[in-house]
């Protein structure tokens, strides 16, 4: 009937009893993929389990064909250079760089950053709200900078380390909780790092400026690391949960995301401290 049965390894032939038959020796628990099935979910079976060749069955569990480790490997490649161009906010190609046109070059460049350039007019309305804090501190306008880069690496970093467990099958969407937890505790550990050593930084080489300016810097900082890492994790989890590719929630999108958050963490850590 076609079916697929077991998989008899060429070690286990040449080892065995020439007397004994095929069904004595095949490995009946069987590892396929379906016809239907994502490449990538190929390219990870072949990671876990170190194969050399994958059957291919149907939705009736016949044998209709087969997917060799020569075959993934373009896949991976693939699959990666994909996972790149979407972390870097570029729509994908499969052309070569030096053989790709100018213009295709803008069009797959332009989507994205017109994306960016219009949710970034968030961070300018949350600096227009807030200008009665600014005109009454006016040094606080010279840290958003390191404020704003700094959530942005953050989030980036646990953006990027999601994204990869997830493609590799490690992180799935029902960890969530533990991914968060775990996040968040190194959230704290680096919040509290970079903001003692911007207050030392400050005090040091920046005596002039008001001490509750760098105070206010500075919590701002340890707060902002923390919801960094969380939105790091939470963002390419329910884009996998929402049927997108969860490369889409890394880099360019996650910082512009993440300052909008640290601006208002900023101000309101100002009103507290400074006003």
């Amino acid at each position: 009937k076609k079916h697929l049965v077991g998989v008899l390894p060429l070690r286990t032939l040449l080892f065995a009893d020439e007397d004994k038959r095929v069904e004595e020796l095949m490995e009946e628990d069987v590892i396929s993929i379906a016809t239907l099935d994502d490449q990538e979910e190929a390219a990870n079976l072949f990671r876990k389990y170190s194969f050399i060749a994958l059957p291919v069955v149907d939705g009736e569990n016949r044998l209709v064909g087969i997917i060799t480790v020569d075959d993934i490997v373009d896949v991976i490649e693939q699959e990666t250079t994909e996972d790149m161009e979407k972390m870097a906010a570029l729509l994908p190609s499969d052309e070569e760089y030096l053989k790709t046109p100018v213009t295709k070059l803008a069009r797959n460049r332009i989507v994205w950053l017109c994306v960016l350039m219009i949710s970034g007019t968030l961070s300018s309305a949350i600096i227009s709200g807030y200008d009665a804090i600014l005109s009454q501190a006016v040094q606080l306008a010279a840290f958003i900078p390191v404020l704003t880069g700094t959530g942005g690496n953050a989030g980036s970093q646990t953006s990027a380390t999601i994204i990869r467990g997830m493609s590799l099958g490690d992180i799935r969407p029902r960890d969530i909780l533990r991914v968060m937890g775990k996040e968040v505790q190194v959230g704290m550990i680096c919040g509290v790092l970079l903001a003692a050593l911007n207050f030392i930084k400050q005090t040091i080489f920046s005596p002039s400026t008001d001490i509750m300016v760098d105070l206010t810097v500075s919590v701002s900082m340890g707060f902002v690391v923390v919801v960094a890492k969380a939105m790091g994790c939470v963002l390419p989890i329910g884009a996998k949960v929402c049927k997108l590719d969860p490369a889409i929630m890394a880099g360019p999108l996650i910082t512009t995301v993440v300052d909008a958050v640290a601006l208002v963490i900023f101000f309101n850590v100002a009103q507290w401290l400074v006003l």
